[in-house]
C-alpha cells in the first residue's frame, strides 16, 4: 500500500510539472516571443483559461503527501521552510502579474506586471529544479529525521550542504531549460503569426540546452549519489525511463523540424514524465536521503501513515481524482485550437 501511494504522489507531481510547466515556460519566453502588447495578450490568452487550474495539482499533491507520508511532510516543510516561503511568494507574484496587468492602460503599468510575471516564472522553474536536486542529493537529517539547511554555504556537496550548491544549481538550470522548451512548444501550438514563429525559435535554441544539460545532469548525479543506479541494476524494467527520455528528446527535435508543434509538445510532456519517473524509480524506497547517516533516511516504509487509513484513503482519492480528470478533460477540450484576440479578457 505504501508503494501505491508513492506512485500516486509521483503521478500528481508529474501532472503538476507537465501542466503548470508550460505556464511557467510561457512566462520565461514572454518577452522574447511577444514584442507588442497584443502579442503579450495572445500569450496570456493561451494560458489564461488553465494556468490557475493547473496549480491545483501542486496543492493536491501536497495534501496527498501530508495524508500518505506525514513524517516526510513534517520534515521537509520544516527543513525547507525558507525556499518554500520563496516559492509561495513567487506563486503569488506570478498570479498578480497575470491578473493585474490588464487593470491599467498605462504602458508602464503593464510593463511592470509583465516583468513580475516573467521573472517569477523563471525563478519558480529554478527553485523547483533545485528542490528536486536536494531530494536526489540528500539533506542532513538527524536521528529524529529533521534537518536544517541554510540557503547556501560554500556551494560544495558535503555532509552539511546548503539548499543551493553546484549540483542543485545545475538541476535548477536544467529545469529552467526544460520548462523554457516546454512552454515554447505549447505557445507555438496555441498561437499563430510572429508569436508562434518566435516560440519555435525559442524551442529550437532551448532544445540544445536541454539535451546537453540532461547528459551533464546524469553525470553529475552519478558523481553526487551513485546509489541511484542500484534499482536500475536490480531490474531491467527501469530501462523504460532512459528510453522514454531519449525518444522524447529525439521527438522534440524531429517534430519541430517538421513543424508539427503538437507532436513536439507531446514529446516534451513525455520527456518531463520520463525524467521524473526515472528519478522516482532510482530513489525508491527512499523519499528523502540523508547525507549524515543512511539509517536516518526517510523511506516509504517508516514515513507512511497507518495501513488502515491508506486503504480508506485510496477510495476517496479515486473519487476526487476521477472528478478532477473529468474537469480537466472538459476544460482543455473547451479551449482547444489556436487562440485569438477576439472577445474580452487579458
Amino acid at each position: 500500500m505504501e508503494t501505491m501511494w508513492f506512485v500516486l504522489v509521483g503521478f500528481m507531481l508529474t501532472g503538476y510539472v507537465v501542466l503548470d510547466g508550460f505556464d511557467l515556460g510561457a512566462g520565461i519566453i514572454y518577452f522574447f516571443a511577444a514584442k507588442t502588447d497584443d502579442q503579450r495578450r495572445l500569450i496570456l490568452r493561451a494560458i489564461g483559461p488553465v494556468w490557475d487550474g493547473n496549480e491545483v495539482w501542486l496543492l493536491a499533491a501536497g495534501g496527498t503527501l501530508y495524508f500518505a507520508f506525514p513524517m516526510l511532510y513534517a520534515s521537509s516543510f520544516s527543513g525547507f521552510y525558507l525556499p518554500l516561503m520563496i516559492v509561495l511568494w513567487l506563486l503569488i507574484l506570478r498570479a498578480i502579474g497575470i491578473e493585474l496587468r490588464s487593470h491599467g492602460e498605462s504602458p508602464l503599468w503593464r510593463s511592470f506586471f509583465d516583468s513580475i510575471f516573467s521573472a517569477s516564472s523563471g525563478l519558480l522553474a529554478i527553485f523547483f529544479g533545485a528542490a528536486l536536486g536536494n531530494v536526489i542529493r540528500g539533506v542532513p537529517l538527524n536521528a529524529e529525521r529533521y534537518f536544517f539547511e541554510p540557503l547556501w554555504t560554500t556551494f560544495t556537496v558535503g555532509v552539511n550542504p546548503g539548499i543551493l550548491d553546484w549540483y542543485t544549481v545545475l538541476t535548477g538550470v536544467l529545469a529552467l531549460a526544460a520548462l523554457t522548451s516546454h512552454g515554447a512548444l505549447y505557445i507555438a501550438t496555441k498561437t499563430q503569426g510572429e508569436v508562434s514563429i518566435r516560440a519555435r525559435r525559442a524551442a529550437a535554441l532551448s532544445w540544445w540546452a536541454v539535451a546537453a544539460l540532461t547528459i551533464l545532469g546524469l553525470l553529475a548525479t552519478l558523481n553526487v549519489r551513485p546509489q541511484v543506479l542500484d534499482n536500475y541494476k536490480a531490474s531491467l524494467a527501469g530501462a523504460v525511463f532512459p528510453a522514454v527520455v531519449t525518444a522524447s528528446l529525439a521527438g522534440m527535435f524531429y517534430f519541430r523540424i517538421k513543424s508539427n508543434d503538437k507532436a513536439a509538445f507531446i514529446s516534451s510532456c513525455a520527456y518531463i514524465a520520463g525524467m521524473l519517473g526515472g528519478v522516482a524509480y532510482a530513489t525508491y524506497p527512499v523519499l528523502l536521503p540523508a547525507t549524515t547517516d543512511p539509517a536516518y533516511e526517510i523511506t516509504v516504509h517508516n514515513a507512511a501513515a497507518p495501513s488502515y487509513g491508506l486503504k480508506i484513503g485510496i477510495v476517496w482519492w479515486s473519487i476526487g481524482m476521477a472528478m478532477a480528470l473529468g474537469y480537466f478533460t472538459y476544460l482543455y477540450r473547451s479551449f482547444k485550437g489556436k487562440v485569438s484576440l477576439e472577445g474580452e479578457g487579458y
